[in-house]
């Protein structure tokens, strides 16, 4: 999700530990199991590049290793991806299987969104927020689940730490003039790391290590040099490079067009995909007046949200506030029979950690299709930053009000983001277990929102139909915004104030949703993915007679393939 739901895996900016890539040869027409032998190597390829989404994923042997983002090995992964997509192209799809030519289309989105990424938007020289994140979540990754022995695991970490500080070499070495909105972003991850590394992981350490006092110190060492590393590149950020980031976020028509086609699968007219969004912005936008009318007619549509957000929790209490409220949307599934539940395992909510506090309010992180061992998951709320002063504060607790929680609870865990994850080891392929999109992801877990509400959930109350108008015109918003912002010359700023005006959204939690959008440019993907879903849902059951459940199970069993795939899979067109 990262947010590392079982997650969207995006082009990441980021390499491993290892001699540059050799360049792939070259294969002839498609035999038996040439596609298997492609796809193995393909994904072996690629968490070598991606060690730490290796151990995401449950595949141990990259636990020890860490991403290398050197120029070089990073312009090697790019020859070596080239010669992927060759592959790949040489291949007969008329001799493919059914399922086998639905995957095939699914990699080669995937290769050509990784190069755009990295060969021409060239994200890794304009953004330091992949550098500023990435030594915290390798350490993450291997301290809170347990699928080794918490020595072992510590021993993993210390080779791990090692190798950590050559990152932020690479970072100063690689960036150029990138803009200001991701290097404020990246200061305030790199800030957290240092806390994180210094508190957290070395309590951890400590008590993983036990009585061997060897392993105790090879870690203190290593970790000392890592906190001390990443507070120096705190403040290389802050002071040099901060002052001279001017760039422009703006990644342009083409591109933004490219991206949709690689990653999402989808081929619409700018105008048109624009026009998209602004009419269901308009349509949420009428429903929501409409809606605070029924609650409160003597009050402006904005006066009504602001007094469901007067009930909200205090600092010291939102992280136990949501976790009574999650089971909630559990219990209707079940009561309502919407879809098939095929586990008992309830993720944990917990803070946020401090290296991913990159404008998100929550996010599920949970364990890949292939981890056999470990069954803990994350439904991640993120804290008030100590920094900020009390009205950014109180303007940030109030998202977490009850109303606008229950459809949060909704969207990461039942039957969003968590319930996927449940599905994950089921889904019928290897690729199915490790390729995910946006518009089918997160427009599931949006789609999710609005049948939960349509379905009775909230007992017909008002107010939490205008909680789960809120959320989708945020989602609205972002659709547009981050149309405008990447193709049209919008500004951060402008941004905030359709989330403010359209959206009703907080003026802090505002900038901080149009400045996500500058560094994740389609993140329309949400309302789109919802719209797609729901055009799915209606001709599906149209044509098989299919209940609602039925859909629900059909649907989340594909995996998270583009939505236009899911199709052709529900239909066996």
């Amino acid at each position: 999700m990262k947010t590392v739901i079982f997650s969207v895996v995006v082009c990441a900016l980021v390499v491993a530990v290892a001699p540059a890539a050799q360049p792939v040869p070259t294969r002839g027409p498609a035999s038996p199991d040439s596609f298997s032998k492609f796809v193995d190597d393909y994904f072996d390829a690629r968490f070598a590049y991606l060690p730490t989404q290796g151990t995401d994923a449950g595949f141990h042997q990259y636990d020890s290793k860490f991403e290398d983002r050197s120029r070089r090995r990073i312009e090697a992964r790019i020859v070596e991806l080239r010669t992927f997509l060759a592959r790949l192209q040489a291949m007969d799809s008329s001799k493919l299987s059914f399922d086998d030519a639905i995957d095939a289309q699914a990699l080669e989105g995937q290769i050509r969104g990784f190069l755009l990424d990295q060969d021409t938007i060239r994200t890794w020289e304009r953004n330091p927020m992949g550098y500023a994140g990435l030594p915290g979540g390798a350490a993450d990754s291997l301290i809170k689940r347990s699928f080794a022995p918490p020595a072992e695991r510590l021993r993993s970490l210390v080779a791990r730490l090692k190798v950590m500080p050559p990152i932020y070499d690479a970072a100063k070495a690689n960036l150029v003039n990138p803009p200001k909105e991701f290097t404020d972003l990246a200061i305030r991850m790199s800030k957290g790391s240092v806390g994180y590394f210094s508190g957290t992981v070395a309590t951890w350490a400590k008590d993983a290590a036990g009585s061997d006092a060897v392993l105790k110190k090879e870690f203190d060492d290593a970790n000392a040099r890592v906190v001390a590393a990443t507070r120096d590149f705190a403040a290389w950020l802050e002071k040099d490079l901060l002052p001279r980031s001017k760039g422009s976020y703006a990644i342009g028509a083409p591109n933004f067009l490219a991206k949709m086609k690689y990653d999402e699968g989808v081929e619409i007219p700018l105008a048109e995909l624009l026009a998209k969004g602004q009419a269901q912005l308009a349509k949420d936008y009428a429903a929501f007046v409409e809606t605070a009318k029924r609650i409160d007619p003597s009050k402006t549509p904005a006066q009504v949200m602001k007094s469901l957000s007067d009930e909200h929790p205090k600092p010291e209490t939102l992280i136990s506030s949501v976790a009574r409220s999650v089971e909630d949307a559990r219990r209707y599934l079940v009561e309502k029979d919407l879809v098939t539940i095929p586990s008992e395992v309830r993720p944990k909510v917990t803070e946020t950690p401090p290296f991913a506090r990159s404008g998100s309010f929550a996010s599920m992180d949970t364990p890949g299709a292939y981890e056999t061992k470990a069954t803990e998951a994350f439904y991640y709320v993120t804290p008030v930053e100590p920094e900020w002063d009390a009205k950014h504060q109180e303007e940030h607790l109030r998202l977490y009000n009850p109303y606008v929680v229950s459809i949060i609870d909704v969207h990461e865990v039942w039957p969003g983001h968590y319930l996927q994850f449940l599905y994950a080891p089921r889904f019928p392929t290897k690729t199915r277990k490790l390729v995910f999109c946006g518009t089918n992801a997160e427009g599931w877990a949006h789609y999710g929102e609005q049948m939960m509400v349509d379905e009775g959930f909230g007992g017909g109350d008002p107010k939490y139909r205008l909680a789960q108008l809120q959320e989708a015109l945020l989602r609205d918003c972002r659709y547009v915004v981050g149309i405008q912002l990447h193709t049209q010359g919008m500004s951060v700023e402008d941004g905030a104030k359709v989330f403010v005006e359209k959206g009703f959204q907080e003026p802090a939690n505002a900038y901080e949703e149009a400045r996500r959008g500058a560094y994740n440019p389609t993140y329309l993907y949400y309302t789109l993915g919802k719209i797609q879903i729901q055009e799915l849902r209606d001709e599906y059951r149209a044509k098989k007679g299919a209940s609602l459940k039925q859909f629900h199970d059909a649907f989340v069993a594909q995996g998270g393939l583009p939505i236009a795939l899911v199709r052709k899979i529900l239909f066996r067109e």
